[in-house]
C-alpha cells in the first residue's frame, strides 16, 4: 500500500499518513482509480484542529478491520478542508441538503465521477440511536453499489442538478439605508441581552457582525448598535472562550454563557476579533477592549507566527488526545503553583470550583470581574501561564493560508495604527513579504504553504480578496508603494477570473481555469470568515480610493454591483452578512478619505494620529510626501506646512493644517 500522504504540505493529511487505510489525496489519479475499479469514492474531509476528526481517526481509520473494509470496497480520499475549501464547499452543500446539518469530519460517498449519493459527518464504531456504526455503513454502501450502481449514479446526478439550481446567483437587491437599519433591529431582536451574543448554544464569535455594528454606530450614533457590541465583547472576553492567561479566542462556546469553549484556536477568528476589539477601544476608550486587543495580538505573534514570518492556521483542540487538557485547572493545581493563599484567591477570581465547570472536576478559567489588586492579579497570571507552558501543549497546524494571513495583516495594521503599536505593523509586513515570496507562483496565488514550501492547491477567491485587503491596509499603515501595486494585480486578476459572466456583481469561489468539480462553488454568505465575494467587495471599495483615476471608477462600480446582489441575504439573515453590511456602512459614509501630506514624517505625525483615532471603520488614511502615492497627488503642502485633505465619496473639504481643525472636520 503506497503512502500517498507522506509528502503532503497539510499537517492534517500527515496525521493520517500512517493509517492502515489506503488513502489518496484528492486529484485526477484518485478519480481515475475509482473508475478503473468501478467502486465508489469514500471522501473524508476534516482539518487538523478538529476534535471529532481526531476521534473518528482513532476509532475507525486506525482500526485494521475498518481499514480493510474501506480498502476493499472504496477508493478512499482524504481532504484538508482548509487547503481545499472548494471541495469542502461542494460536498458540504450536499451533506446539508441530505441530512439537514453539516460539520466535520464530513463523510461522503461519491460515484467514480465525483457525484455524491450518500453524505454524513461523524460515524461511531458502534451504533448509536439514530446513527449507524461506521463499519455497518461501509458494508451497506458497498452492497448497495454492487446491486444497484446504476440507480445510485442516477440519483447522484439528480442531486447535483438540484443543487446547481439552488445555488445560483442571488437576485439583485440593494443594501440601502433601510436594509442597514433593519439589520440592526433584527440583530437586536436575536440578541441574548443577559449573556451577550446572538442566539443560543453553541455560540460563535460574531466578529463581522460586531464590526458592522461599530460602523453603524459611528455613522448614525445608534446607541443600540454600540450596546450590542459592548455586551457581546465584554461577555466573550470574560468567559472561558477567551484565554485569560495568554490571550486569544477559541473557536466557539459550547454553552450560551461563553463558559466552556471548543478549544481549538483559529487564525481567522483571532484576526477578526483583534480588529473588532481594537476598533471598539479606539471608539469608546474601553480599557478592557484595549487589553483584549493587545493580548490577542500577542497571541498571534507569540503562538501562531511561523519561522518564515507568516501565521499558522490553528492550534489543536486536543492535547495528547484529550480535549482542552492544556487549559483546564482544579483548585488543587492552583494551590500547587501559587501556594494556599494565592491559590484560593485565584480559584475564586477565575471561577475554579471543586465540582468544575468542564469535565472530571476541572474548570476553564473565567474572569467575570476585574480584581481590585491589579499587581497581584498580574503576578498570579504570569505564574499560572509559566506553569501551563510546562504542560504538554496542543499541536499546531503550521500551514500558512493566504486568505487568513490577509485577515491577520489587516487586523495587525489597523490595530497597530489605532493603538500605537508599530511592532504589530512590522509583523504584518513580514507576513506579507512571506506570502508574496512563497505563495505567488507565475503570477497566481497558491492557497497554502508549510515550512516555506508552497502547496499545489490554487488560491480561491477569498485568498485573492483577503490578501489584497491586507496589502491595502499595509499600504496605508506604511505608505509603501509595493503593497498597493501587488494588491491591484490581485484585484485585477480576481475580476477577470472569478466573475459570473451572466450576472454582474456575482462571483464564483474558484477561478475559471481551476480544477473542474461537479459544481463550481459560489457562496456569498459570511460564515466564520468573510465570503470571498464580500471580501472582494471590501478590497475593491478600499482600492477605489487609493488607486489612480483610471481604475478607481471600475473598482467602485464593481464593489457597488457586488453589494447589489446581497440585499435579500442582508435583510433575511444579517448574522450571515456581517462583512457585507460592514462594506455597505463604509460606502454609506463616503467612504471617508484622509490624505496627509507633509515634507517629512515628523511633520505628519499629529495629523495622521488624529485621523487614525477619529475616522470611521472602512475609511482610508494615507500619509506621505505630496504626490508619493495616487491618493496624495494634487494635494500640496499649505504654506509649506503639513496638511490634511478630507473627502467623503466625491466631496472634499478644504485642507486643514492643525490637529484641532482636522478633528472638527471629521466630526462635522
Amino acid at each position: 500500500m503506497a503512502n500517498r500522504l507522506a509528502t503532503a504540505t497539510s499537517p492534517y493529511l500527515l496525521q493520517h499518513a500512517g493509517n492502515p487505510v489506503d488513502w489518496w489525496p484528492w486529484g485526477p489519479e484518485a478519480l481515475a482509480e475509482a473508475r478503473r475499479r468501478d467502486v465508489p469514492i469514500l471522501l473524508s474531509v476534516g482539518y487538523a484542529a478538529c476534535h471529532w476528526c481526531h476521534v473518528m481517526a482513532h476509532e475507525s481509520f486506525e482500526d485494521p478491520e475498518t481499514a480493510r473494509l474501506m480498502n476493499e470496497n472504496f477508493v478512499n480520499i482524504k481532504v484538508d478542508r482548509e487547503e481545499r475549501p472548494d471541495i469542502d464547499a461542494v460536498y458540504m452543500i450536499a451533506t446539508q441538503a441530505m441530512t439537514g446539518q453539516g460539520g466535520w469530519p464530513m463523510t461522503c460517498f461519491l460515484t467514480p465521477e465525483g457525484k455524491p449519493f450518500h453524505c454524513g459527518t461523524y460515524y461511531p464504531p458502534q451504533p448509536r440511536p439514530g446513527v449507524p456504526s461506521f463499519p455497518h455503513l461501509l458494508v451497506a454502501v458497498a452492497q448497495a453499489w454492487s446491486e444497484r450502481a446504476d440507480e445510485l449514479r442516477a440519483g447522484a446526478g439528480q442531486i447535483v442538478e438540484q443543487l446547481a439550481r439552488q445555488t445560483g446567483p442571488l437576485p439583485e437587491a440593494a443594501v440601502d439605508e433601510t436594509v442597514l437599519a433593519n439589520a440592526v433591529a433584527k440583530l437586536s431582536a436575536e440578541a441574548d441581552r443577559t449573556r451577550g451574543g446572538f442566539g443560543g448554544a453553541p455560540k460563535f464569535p460574531p466578529s463581522m457582525v460586531l464590526e458592522f455594528l461599530v460602523r453603524h454606530h459611528e455613522r448614525t450614533g445608534s446607541a443600540e448598535a454600540l450596546a450590542l457590541v459592548e455586551e457581546c465583547a465584554e461577555a466573550m472576553s470574560r468567559g472561558g472562550m477567551y484565554d485569560q492567561l495568554a490571550g486569544g479566542f477559541a473557536r466557539y462556546s459550547v454553552d450560551a454563557a461563553w463558559v466552556v469553549p471548543h478549544f481549538e484556536k483559529m487564525l481567522y477568528d483571532n484576526a477578526l476579533l483583534l480588529r473588532v476589539y481594537a476598533h471598539l477601544a479606539r471608539r469608546t476608550g474601553s480599557a478592557r477592549a484595549e487589553l483584549v486587543a493587545g493580548m490577542t495580538a500577542g497571541f498571534l505573534l507569540d503562538r501562531l507566527r511561523t519561522a518564515e514570518g507568516g501565521f499558522a492556521a490553528s492550534l489543536d483542540a486536543d492535547t495528547l488526545g484529550e480535549e482542552g487538557l492544556t487549559y483546564v485547572w482544579t483548585p488543587a493545581e492552583l494551590r500547587e503553583v501559587l501556594g494556599d493563599e494565592d491559590g484560593a484567591w485565584a480559584a475564586e477570581l477565575f471561577g475554579v470550583t471543586e465540582t468544575g465547570t468542564f469535565e472530571r472536576g476541572r474548570s476553564v478559567l473565567q474572569l467575570r470581574s476585574d480584581p481590585a489588586d491589579g499587581d497581584r492579579y498580574e503576578r498570579v497570571r504570569r505564574a499560572l501561564l509559566a506553569a501551563r507552558d510546562e504542560r504538554p501543549q496542543p499541536g499546531r497546524d503550521d500551514k500558512v493560508i493566504a486568505a487568513w494571513n490577509g485577515l491577520a495583516i489587516t487586523a495587525l495594521c489597523e490595530a497597530g495604527v489605532a493603538l500605537g503599536e508599530p511592532a504589530w505593523v512590522e509583523a504584518a509586513e513580514a507576513a506579507a513579504v512571506m506570502v508574496l515570496d512563497v505563495h505567488l507562483v507565475d503570477g497566481r496565488l497558491r492557497r497554502s504553504s508549510r515550512d516555506g514550501r508552497v502547496g499545489d492547491a490554487a488560491g480561491v477567491l477569498e485568498d485573492y480578496a483577503c490578501f489584497a485587503d491586507g496589502l491595502l491596509a499595509l499600504h496605508q499603515a506604511t505608505g509603501g508603494a509595493r503593497w498597493l501595486s501587488e494588491a491591484v494585480s490581485l484585484l485585477d486578476l480576481a475580476l477577470a477570473r472569478f466573475a459570473v459572466a451572466e450576472a454582474s456583481g456575482a462571483y464564483h469561489d474558484t477561478a475559471d481555469d481551476a480544477e473542474s468539480l461537479v459544481q463550481r462553488p459560489s457562496d456569498p454568505a459570511d460564515n466564520a470568515s468573510p465570503s470571498g465575494s464580500s471580501a472582494l467587495a471590501s478590497a475593491l471599495l478600499t482600492a477605489s480610493l487609493l488607486v489612480g483615476h483610471e481604475r478607481a471608477g471600475r473598482y467602485r462600480e464593481a464593489a457597488e454591483q457586488a453589494l447589489n446582489r446581497v440585499g435579500q441575504l442582508a435583510t433575511r439573515m444579517p448574522r450571515f452578512a456581517g462583512n457585507w453590511l460592514s462594506v455597505a456602512e463604509a460606502l454609506a459614509s463616503g467612504p471617508v478619505q484622509v490624505a496627509v501630506t507633509g515634507p517629512d514624517a515628523e511633520s505628519r505625525v499629529e495629523l495622521r494620529r488624529v485621523a487614525a483615532e477619529l475616522v470611521p471603520g472602512g475609511a482610508v488614511v494615507l500619509a506621505g510626501e505630496p504626490d508619493a502615492a495616487p491618493l496624495l497627488e494634487d494635494r500640496p503642502l499649505v504654506d509649506g506646512a503639513a496638511a490634511a485633505y478630507v473627502c467623503r465619496g466625491y466631496v472634499c473639504d478644504r485642507p486643514v493644517t492643525s490637529p484641532a481643525d482636522l478633528a472638527a472636520t471629521l466630526a462635522s
